[in-house]
C-alpha cells in the first residue's frame, strides 16, 4: 500500500515522492495566483479550474491564498472567499454553493498523533465537508473530519472540532451550537436592525455574485 493509499484509507501516512510532486505543482500555481495584479480578477478566476479539482461559476477568491495540493479541493458556484484562506488539503475539502468565508480562515484535513511515542510515525488526514449557503467567519479553523451543514453560520474565531448541523449559528473554541436559524433572522439582519427599515437603494441593486457568467 502506497503512502497516498494509506492516507485515503484513513491510516497514518508520510510524505512520499508522489505527494512531494503534487506539492511542488501546487506551490507553482499558488505563486502565480498570488502574484497577479490586484485588478486581475478575471485572470484569477480563470486559474480556478487549473488549481482546484472542481470549481463552479462566479467563485471569487481574494489573495493571498495558500493550499497544499489544490486538486483535492472542490468549490461550488457563487462562493466568496476573503483574503488569507489556507487549505491544508492533503485530502478532500468539499465546499458547497454560495458560501461566504471571512479573512484568514484555515481548513485543515491533516493532524498528528497526540502520543509523543507515535508522533514521528506520520500524520492522518480526513475530509472536510461544508454545505451550501454557509458563512464561515474570520479566523475560523476547521479541523480534520468535520462536516458543516447547509446554511449554518460559524462565528469569527471559532475552532471547529466536531460536526455542526444545518441551519444553526455556532461559535466558540471548541465550536458549539448557539441557536437555530429562525424566521426572526428573515426580519433582522443584525441585532435590532430590521431589513424593512433600510433606505431604498438608488437604481438597480448589485448582485453578490458580481462577476458575469
Amino acid at each position: 500500500m502506497t503512502e497516498q493509499e494509506r492516507m485515503k484509507a484513513g491510516y497514518i501516512w508520510m510524505d512520499d515522492a508522489e505527494n512531494m510532486a503534487m506539492q511542488a505543482r501546487a506551490r507553482e500555481l499558488q505563486t502565480r495566483f498570488n502574484a497577479l495584479p490586484a485588478e486581475a480578477n478575471r485572470e484569477r478566476m480563470e486559474m480556478n479550474g487549473e488549481i482546484f479539482g472542481s470549481c463552479g461559476k462566479n467563485v471569487w477568491i481574494v489573495p493571498p491564498m495558500k493550499f497544499t495540493i489544490g486538486k483535492h479541493i472542490s468549490i461550488g458556484s457563487g462562493c466568496y472567499i476573503n483574503a488569507g484562506i489556507t487549505f491544508i488539503d492533503d485530502w478532500k475539502i468539499e465546499i458547497g454553493e454560495y458560501c461566504l468565508f471571512g479573512p484568514n480562515v484555515t481548513l485543515c484535513t491533516t493532524g498528528h498523533p497526540i502520543s509523543p511515542k507515535h508522533r514521528g510515525d506520520g500524520m492522518y488526514s480526513f475530509p472536510i465537508r461544508i454545505g451550501n449557503n454557509c458563512w464561515i467567519g474570520a479566523n475560523v479553523v476547521v479541523l480534520p473530519g468535520v462536516s458543516i451543514g447547509d446554511n449554518s453560520v460559524i462565528g469569527a474565531g471559532s475552532i471547529v472540532t466536531r460536526d455542526i448541523p444545518a441551519n444553526v449559528v455556532a461559535f466558540g473554541a471548541p465550536c458549539h451550537v448557539y441557536r437555530e436559524i429562525t424566521e426572526k433572522d428573515d426580519e433582522y439582519y443584525f441585532r435590532d436592525h430590521r431589513f424593512d427599515q433600510q433606505p431604498p437603494r438608488e437604481g438597480e441593486a448589485p448582485r453578490l455574485d458580481f462577476m458575469e457568467e
